[in-house]
């Protein structure tokens, strides 16, 4: 198995071999970039993304700053959008459905370190020659038409279920069930969303 494939596997890996480290420079580059651009500057701003995050549907619109370990790592479905200061650690593979609404400040983070600093810290990999660490990874996913609110941070291995609501502040440790509101650190179930939630019940916001 290769280092990459470790990567994907969820297995301990070296993350500084491979030309892994060069990957991540590029997607540092491209995303600062990214980041030097405006709303107005829409061509520019859809040749970056391009090369950046090329498995991108239809519409996909991010406001940017935007800060990504690969880029190619992330999926993104039809219509979906992210706000300022979108943070995706994508060593896991993040795969985000069609409709999905991120709100400001909002990080995906597949990147798993141990936890023992004995097994955490850097050292000299003899074989390879370079310093480096082993850490390993777990998949994110976002099913379609989810809101996830600002400050949001949602740890490697948890899928959010189509038509979740995730409040504002939320650290997401475990799978969400579909169309849940959902809030706290950790994240917990409040309800269910239902027709009760529809905007003609609530005639005061009229």
């Amino acid at each position: 198995m290769t280092e990459r494939e470790k990567m994907y596997a969820g297995k301990l890996y070296d993350p500084f071999s491979e030309g892994m480290p060069e990957e991540r420079t590029r997607c540092h580059v491209l995303c600062t970039r990214y980041n030097q651009t405006t709303e107005v500057d829409e061509a520019e701003r859809k040749r970056i993304l391009d090369e950046l995050m090329p498995d991108r549907g239809e519409g996909v619109y991010l406001q940017g700053p935007i800060h990504f370990d690969f880029g190619t790592n992330i999926s993104m479905g039809d219509g979906s959008y992210a706000n300022f200061n979108f943070t995706v650690l994508d060593e896991g593979k993040v795969t985000i459905g069609k409709s999905v609404f991120i709100g400001p400040n909002v990080s995906l983070l597949t990147a798993v370190h141990p936890l023992r600093w004995q097994e955490r810290n850097a050292f000299f990999n003899e074989k390879t020659g370079v310093v480096t660490n082993l850490e390993y990874t777990a998949p994110i996913v976002i099913e379609d038409n989810c809101w996830i609110a600002a400050s949001v941070t949602v740890i490697g291995g948890v899928t959010i279920g189509e038509g979740c609501v995730i409040g504002a502040g939320s650290v997401v440790t475990k799978d969400i069930p579909p169309n849940s509101l959902a809030v706290g650190n950790p994240c917990r179930v409040l309800r269910k969303i239902t027709e009760e939630d529809r905007l003609e019940n609530h005639p005061e916001l009229f």
